[in-house]
């Protein structure tokens, strides 16, 4: 989409606003009339931290979360819009659970909890169903985001043992909503949406429109793009008791990605660099392009006055061409490094084509949700089925040496010969995922509550193999069942403790490229939690969440002590396996908390102490050894003050940190810890009688450099983290 098109739908878009602002009293009185037709759906939005906050990801219905044996933060669209949170990177600097997991700028977000990188394919979830993880995810019409920390086998089935990150739509408002929002951050991003909502002429429906467009100049100076995006949603309350729910969006990205730094000579970390180089700066350097389409719908019936019915589907069209000017190793030095890059700097490039790349999940699920009593037991009890199918397409890449480059003193290479392209797109893997489940919450007393549920799983896969002799295709069959039992017992009002077992499945990781079985996928297995913690909700006096956890998995890596000879581009390589052996235990203690300090003072705190281990693999350059790219320590805090002496002003300060990491798994190699300090600021006025609330915030205070990301995937990389940037926008509602 060009430029000229893209600034247009955004101005239509503010157009559009304003024109049906004109009629928001007739709205209002229509909305009246909606309430006396029946209940319409409505978007209850809570403040930052201010306690009663709620999710759905820790079971099948949303739930206060001082009652879910589970640890959940939840970002809500009241948050978002306070720390300017325009991605999910955004999000989780405030959550010391989560960090980086070759979260390149321009490519995919990509992150960890808990320890376990996350499942591109299964645990970024929308409205509770998979989407691929596999470009941005678009936040303009999300209503909140939901982190679920620990094994979510119960209520997701497939997902990595850290947890899932949940995306829950914004769904169309009872009375009208037009809010448009312009941003410019770091070197001249520019930035705009458009968000509005309300019921049409007949109340019984109501709609929820989200467009964005973006011009896109990161601090990697050259790693430029554009995104758009639009998405619309829908509720038709057919009855009081049956309402449907339509949603749909689409997002097209293009950017330059802007790839990771190896160690010198494999062994020493490169000193000297700039988080704002652009390894990938090649004069035929093309944008990874990504296109998003999602299709959800949902109805809900209510069967009786403490039972609902449920049934919801969704579906999802990725595609995706993908090019880079790829740094891998060095060939100039010696018999050459690979990985690493050579001692003065230099770095083999290669022209690295994947083209036409699709994914295409589906998924359906059923349920009952209902409340009874059996004598003096109260019961919660929901039963369901579902239903997940997804099919990945993708070519033989190109990855071709066309020559080198270097860190400090940047060259051109020429492009690989013309022609090349990637080969036949075909499908390579199918998978289905059958399952039926339960849980029942029962009311032991006043005081105890038993969760317990169980969830049996049924996996197919057809998938490509082409480390065969003769390539072809595989198949599997597994099935699981997946138990969860908690206690929770309310010590004092608004105050609980729980603790929890559980067990949860992961498929096996994807042999990451540049190893000698790349593209290859593991067999599913499974994980082992043990959990107990506190929660407490006193209102907006404090929220708080601990817990003490113990996850069990198969350690899965790239052995550094096997070679296998892979004939790439004709000539023969000795590459090392991706596999699964042995055992990776994380041990932790997590705390999430916050809430007013005094009328004018909030604040958040969100710390994890994590304790990893590999285990098992009969390698002592392994066993005993910390689980790479996992701090010991790491730690969040934000406070707000309201000024009082100039109303509708706030300033805020947050302060990260984390511990040093281990670049591989000999843990040869560690990265050093940082702390990265930022402030904010918000100003509320009115112009014209229109509410217009402006925010400016700057990120990295005093432009640390530092290591934020490393990662042994693809051969081993660091990502460097963002150097002092800056945004300023305004929101206004109308």
């Amino acid at each position: 989409m060009n430029k000229p098109l893209q600034y247009s739908i955004l101005a239509c878009a503010i157009a559009q606003a304003f024109a049906i602002d004109a009629s928001a009293q007739t709205q209002q009185a229509q909305t009246q009339q909606a309430a006396q037709a029946g209940p319409v759906a409505e978007v209850v939005v809570t403040g930052a931290r201010t306690g009663g906050e709620r999710a759905g990801v820790g079971g099948f219905s949303d739930a206060p979360l001082v009652d879910t044996p589970v640890s959940i933060d939840v970002f809500t669209r009241t948050q978002m819009q306070d720390l300017s949170i325009r991605s999910t990177t955004d999000a989780m600097r405030y959550d010391a659970s989560v960090s980086d997991s070759y979260n390149a700028v321009g490519y995919a977000e990509s992150f960890s909890i808990r320890g376990f990188t996350l499942d591109n394919d299964y645990s970024y979830r929308k409205d509770g169903f998979a989407i691929p993880g596999d470009t941005q995810i678009p936040l303009e019409n999300k209503e909140r985001i939901e982190v679920l920390k620990g094994l979510a086998g119960l209520t997701a089935g497939v997902a990595t043992p850290g947890g899932i990150l949940n995306y829950v739509t914004k769904r169309p408002t009872a009375t009208p909503l037009r809010e448009a929002t312009v941003q410019v951050s770091e070197r001249g991003t520019l930035y705009g949406a458009i968000d509005l909502g309300g019921r049409f002429a007949d109340p019984r429906f109501g709609y929820r429109i989200n467009v964005a467009a973006e011009d896109i100049h990161p601090y990697v100076a050259g790693a430029n793009g554009d995104r758009q995006f639009i998405s619309g949603a829908f509720d038709w309350q057919i009855s009081p008791d049956a309402l449907l729910q339509l949603d749909m969006d689409y997002q097209r990205k293009a950017q330059i990605t802007a790839p990771g730094f190896q160690l010198i000579q494999n062994l020493y970390l490169p000193s000297g660099v700039s988080p704002k180089m652009l390894l990938n700066d090649q004069p035929w350097t093309k944008p990874v392009q990504t296109w998003d389409t999602n299709l959800g719908l949902r109805f809900e019936y209510k069967l009786a006055p403490d039972w609902l019915a449920t049934v919801a589907a969704n579906k999802h069209w990725f595609r995706r061409n993908d090019y880079t000017a790829f740094p891998y190793g060095c060939s100039n030095e010696g018999e050459g490094y690979y990985p690493g890059f050579c001692s003065n700097g230099d770095y083999d490039v290669y022209d690295y084509q994947s083209t036409g790349e699709r994914k295409t999940p589906w998924g359906v699920q059923a349920q009952v949700h209902g409340k009874f009593a059996t004598g003096r037991f109260r019961h919660e009890l929901t039963v369901g089925a579902s239903y997940d199918e997804r099919h990945d397409s993708l070519g033989d890449d190109v990855y071709d040496y066309v020559g080198y480059s270097n860190i400090w003193h940047p060259l051109v290479s020429p492009q690989a010969a013309a022609g090349r392209t990637t080969g036949p797109v075909f499908e390579r893997r199918t998978d289905q995922e059958t399952a039926v489940f339960a849980q029942d919450i029962v009311k032991l007393t006043d005081d105890l509550t038993l969760h317990a549920g169980l969830r049996h799983v049924q996996l197919k896969r057809n998938q490509y193999d082409d480390t065969l002799d003769v390539p072809g295709y595989v198949h599997s069959d597994n099935s699981f069942t997946l138990p969860s039992l908690a206690l929770v017992y309310a010590v004092a009002p608004g105050w609980n403790v729980y603790g929890a077992l559980s067990h949860g499945l992961q498929n096996g990781g994807a042999a990451p490229f540049g190893t000698a079985n790349q593209h290859q996928i593991l067999a599913p297995a499974r994980a082992h939690q043990a959990e107990i913690g506190a929660k407490a909700d006193l209102g907006s006096a404090l929220s708080l969440s601990a817990s003490l956890f113990e996850i069990r998995q198969g350690l899965e890596y790239t052995d550094p002590n096997q070679t296998i000879p892979v004939l790439v581009g004709g000539a023969t390589q000795y590459l090392n396996p991706y596999v699964r052996n042995g055992q990776e235990t994380h041990r932790g203690l997590e705390v999430t908390a916050g809430g007013k300090a005094s009328a004018d003072l909030s604040w958040n705190l969100s710390l994890m102490a994590l304790n990893t281990r590999q285990e098992g693999t009969g390698d002592p350059t392994l066993d005993g050894k910390r689980v790479t790219d996992v701090p010991a320590f790491k730690s969040t805090a934000w406070v707000e003050y309201a000024v009082p002496n100039v109303p509708d002003l706030k300033v805020d300060a947050n302060w990260r940190y984390s511990g040093k990491k281990a670049f591989d798994v000999e843990n040869s190699v560690f990265v050093p810890g940082y702390h990265v300090f930022g402030l904010g600021a918000s100003y509320r006025l009115a112009l014209a009688g229109t509410r217009v609330t402006v925010r400016g915030r700057v990120d990295n205070l005093f432009d640390k450099f530092y290591w934020g990301d490393v990662t042994p995937q693809l051969g081993g990389y660091l990502i460097p983290g963002a150097p002092r940037t800056f945004r300023l926008s305004a929101q206004v509602d109308f």
